[in-house]
């Protein structure tokens, strides 16, 4: 229940961050808001498997091809299920922990935080890049064989 209570937070706040992005149609809010709950459902089961990076890599890739299936399915562009999917994995704490000890002069948990917020960031950046690529290749391939006789 301990994992599942924060799930239920995420898809309730990925249910607000639709309102902010105009998401207009019900069913989008639906899915936008599940697959920010799948995200951080998964980050958490991951807890302790894998080290922190990889697991932000994981649950993008995760994420991300719920969002381009999602995109497929509903002929939606899939950056709406993409970007309120992501808003969990956002290291928001981490860029606070990292200015926090910017400005009281640690220089050394400073360079820490800094290198871990910024190894989560480029996992969610390749994580996304990857799967958005492949899909575009396999899109147009099967695109390409559907238009020859």
């Amino acid at each position: 229940m301990e994992r599942f209570l924060p799930c239920l937070y995420a898809v309730l706040a990925c249910g607000g961050f639709c309102l902010i992005f105009e998401v207009k149609k019900p069913l989008f809010v639906l899915l936008c808001s599940l697959n920010g709950g799948v995200s951080w459902l998964v980050y958490l089961l991951l807890e302790g498997v894998c080290p922190q990076a990889t697991r932000y890599l994981i649950d993008t890739i995760v994420v991300s091809v719920l969002a381009e299936l999602m995109a497929r399915v509903l002929k939606a562009p899939a950056t709406i299920f993409l970007i309120v999917g992501i808003i969990p994995l956002v290291p928001g704490g981490g860029l606070y922990y990292t200015m926090e000890a910017l400005l009281s002069g640690d220089t050394a948990l400073f360079a820490r935080t800094a290198l871990e917020t910024a190894a989560c960031a480029g996992a969610i950046a390749v994580g996304v890049s990857m799967v958005s690529s492949l899909a575009r290749l396999l899109f147009r391939k099967h695109l390409v064989e559907g238009r020859q006789p």
